[in-house]
């Protein structure tokens, strides 16, 4: 490189490093003070609660000018309203944070009634980790396996949100792709009232149950077998359930395969996605995503996430806002499909 050249590379950089420590100045000056409000989309002591009161508790001191940061608890319509009050109503001003399930945006892609946002203009600072989603059963019920469930002529009673939320999503999928035996019981607050009600025996299980949430949540009733695991419904088994089958692996046509693509596994990816309003200023959102993305490293966060069995494995806003555009190229015919097994 000549000396013209690596002068000009030594600008750049002095003017980056200028611009950086600018932005970095102007983020101080704003957030100083200030309180970030986290809401969450579902009734407090769910997965996705839990998650955000793990990061609220780090996240701060990432972030210039080291606000405070809350939790705020928004549920109905399985965290629709909160979607559409994060699109609608919070102020593009980086300090409200909307934690509503990603399933929503699938919502969004077939036209379900009551979608008043639109993902693809929304701002996105990344999620804390991806939904490997369940389908789990009280034990008594006495259906021990996938197949017997499968082969039962009677549908199990199970819990959901509402729709457009994993739990009602999964669950209508499945019943169409796999035959699943279900009838879906719906306008639960969120898991932990699911939980609760499976535990009565007001309802027989669920599906759209996050493995995450299990962990940190269910984890003695799973452990002392009051409840049972019986499908996962990714695309890959989880290393730590190595038994349990994958609901994909009961299609048994091309169609079938597309619909849990489309309807699951693709959805999953962005569960726990973290958004802002349309026209926050882009330097907030990037400080946002940076204060994100170092709080994911933290030790201290890492340590406090294992004690709630809470699972980290970051996804960066760049990241889910490419994981919106590819699931808004889905061929017409599936999205079709999907309208009608959603509806």
């Amino acid at each position: 490189m000549g000396r013209k050249a690596l002068a000009g590379a030594a600008v750049a950089l002095i003017l980056l490093s200028g611009s950086a420590s600018a932005v970095r100045a102007a983020a101080a000056e704003f957030y100083s003070g200030k309180v970030i409000r986290i809401v969450v989309g579902f009734s407090a002591g769910g997965g996705f609660d839990t998650y955000a009161r793990t990061l609220s508790r780090y996240m701060g001191k990432y972030i210039p000018g080291h606000p405070t940061i809350i939790v705020e608890n928004m549920p109905g319509a399985g965290s629709l309203i909160l979607a559409n009050h994060i699109y609608r109503v919070a102020k593009p001003d980086g300090l409200t944070i909307g934690a509503f399930n990603g399933n929503q945006i699938l919502g969004q892609l077939i036209g379900a009634q009551g979608m008043d946002f639109d993902p693809r203009k929304m701002e996105w600072i990344g999620a804390p980790g991806y939904n490997h989603d369940l389908c789990v059963l009280n034990q008594k019920t006495g259906i021990a396996s996938a197949e017997q469930w499968l082969a039962s002529k009677t549908p199990m009673k199970l819990g959901g949100s509402a729709p457009g939320s994993t739990t009602d999503d999964t669950a209508k999928v499945l019943k169409e792709a796999i035959g699943l035996p279900m009838r879906l019981i719906t306008g639960y607050k969120g898991t932990a009232d699911i939980r609760v009600a499976v535990e009565s025996g007001e309802i027989d299980g669920l599906c759209g149950f996050s493995w995450v949430s299990v962990r940190s949540t269910w984890r003695k009733a799973i452990d002392a077998g009051l409840v049972k695991i019986l499908l996962q419904t990714n695309s890959r088994a989880h290393p730590e359930l190595p038994k349990v089958p994958l609901s994909i692996g009961f299609a048994k046509s091309a169609e079938a395969r597309q619909l849990i693509e489309a309807g699951v596994h693709q959805p999953s990816q962005m569960t726990y996605s973290y958004s802002l309003p349309p026209k926050t200023a882009k330097d907030r959102v990037q400080t946002l995503r940076a204060a994100f993305g170092q709080t994911m490293k933290d030790a201290d966060f890492l340590n406090d996430a294992a004690k709630a069995n809470l699972e980290i494995a970051p996804v960066s806003g760049e990241e889910t806002e490419q994981l919106i555009q590819n699931l808004f190229k889905t061929p017409a015919a599936v999205v079709a499909k999907l309208k009608e097994v959603l509806k």
